[in-house]
């Protein structure tokens, strides 16, 4: 949890030039869900390192006149934080849109301040694991690695795609790989039954925005994954090898190829926590998988409630119920299980969400939530829930929903990465 801070951030916003400022007399105002409002002094942390500023076209920074007692929206650009993995934001940034404002990228929008020579986010930490932190390694040593990898498996198709998802869009995952460190990304899926509105691999082109990650476009061998499992698996002691990629579809729709793939890993003394990245449509999958040798499965959900799980994943013959029944089966079969809780502030914790969660995290057993944030333009979201009048209930606040589950379900930890299982 946040150490409460007596500190009162001013507005931060960016004049026409893309220079960044904060407002002489205005405070930082916050939103949740549909709420506008003052961010409270137990949320509030500096600037983590390796954090982004963005600047938001098309949309006018609010900030709080307190002489006045209300919220102000000016001719400045709004700017907001992408905050640095292993935390996870507990209000995003305010702001007023101008009519025919582009969509924004897919990102997670943080509202920060500025106060005290530094800047502020609203944010908790949830995980201390360093895996995704690259301060003071070169460029150059991820660019060796990447090519010792090409050079020693010249003639495999996934090496040189996770080659260049590392030197060219410059994924953390596959960065981690060239460093021989960490987590291994093990791509398979071309495919996927669902059509999640923030898909970073496929995006439709009347979407307004592009993808963020070029999805794979062949089918690996069994041989392409042993190799690069068997590889890190030399170079990382406590290594991770996880299936379900953000440049890949769903990967259970290829579940008897990986399940091969963790046999022959296994059956030659393969060792480390093989998991998949799934969204758990395809529940009749889950045992050969974990009589395969599997680990772990991360389930990704934005929330346990069907309704509004539905107008996000939008699945493609499945239900929430097949999700249910793939964790499971999980458990049935051993498996340690993760749910991928895509978080937004206002909407994932609203008290309807936090008790449906709850009730899955009881009912199912489920060992491990990872508090990662939903990227995607806020309003665009939101635009999901609008017509709903039900659905417009207050959130609760990220460590209120962190303090009820683990009142309601003791057992629960909480992250941002996937565990390494002894």
């Amino acid at each position: 949890m946040n150490k409460h801070v007596d500190v009162a951030p001013r507005m931060v916003f960016a004049d026409r030039h893309g220079r960044i400022f904060d407002h002489p007399s205005l405070g930082m105002v916050c939103r949740n869900g549909w709420e506008f409002r003052r961010p409270e002094p137990e949320e509030l942390i500096p600037l983590p390192k390796e954090c982004e500023l963005f600047l938001l076209p098309g949309r006018r920074a609010l900030g709080w006149d307190s002489d006045r007692g209300r919220i102000e929206a000016g001719d400045w650009t709004a700017v907001a934080a992408f905050v640095s993995p292993g935390y996870t934001l507990s209000a995003v940034c305010a702001y007023e849109t101008d009519p025919g404002a582009p969509v924004l990228p897919l990102f997670a929008y943080g509202a920060v301040g500025y106060a005290r020579g530094r800047f502020w986010v609203c944010a908790t930490r949830v995980d201390e694991d360093p895996r995704q932190r690259f301060e003071g390694i070169s460029p150059k040593r991820i660019q060796a690695g990447a090519r010792q990898w090409l050079k020693t498996f010249p003639d495999n198709r996934l090496v040189r795609h996770l080659a260049d998802c590392a030197l060219v869009s410059s994924c953390p995952a596959a960065r981690n790989l060239a460093l021989g460190r960490y987590e291994a990304p093990l791509p398979t899926s071309r495919s996927c039954n669902a059509r999640c509105v923030g898909c970073l691999s496929l995006q439709p082109s009347d979407s307004g925005f592009p993808s963020t990650q070029n999805r794979i476009r062949f089918r690996p061998s069994s041989r392409e994954i042993v190799e690069i499992m068997d590889h890190h698996g030399q170079c990382e002691p406590r290594a991770i090898f996880s299936f379900g990629q953000g440049c890949e579809g769903e990967p259970l729709t290829e579940a008897e190829l990986i399940a091969r793939a963790v046999h022959d890993f296994r059956a030659s003394g393969g060792q480390g926590t093989v998991n998949v990245n799934t969204n758990a449509g395809l529940p009749e999958t889950i045992p050969d998988l974990a009589r395969a040798g599997m680990s772990s499965i991360r389930v990704s959900l934005n929330s346990a409630r069907e309704a509004v799980y539905a107008r996000y994943h939008r699945p493609q013959g499945y239900a929430f119920g097949d999700v249910r029944e793939s964790i499971r089966k999980a458990k049935q079969g051993g498996l340690f299980v993760s749910l991928n809780y895509l978080f937004f502030p206002g909407i994932s914790d609203r008290p309807a969400d936090v008790v449906a969660l709850t009730e899955l995290v009881k009912a199912e057993q489920v060992d491990f939530i990872q508090l990662r944030n939903m990227n995607l333009d806020p309003e665009l979201y939101l635009g999901l829930y609008r017509n709903a009048s039900e659905e417009r209930e207050t959130g609760m606040g990220l460590q209120s929903m962190i303090r009820e589950l683990r009142r309601q379900a003791p057992w629960i930890r909480f992250g941002y990465f996937n565990p390494y299982l002894e």
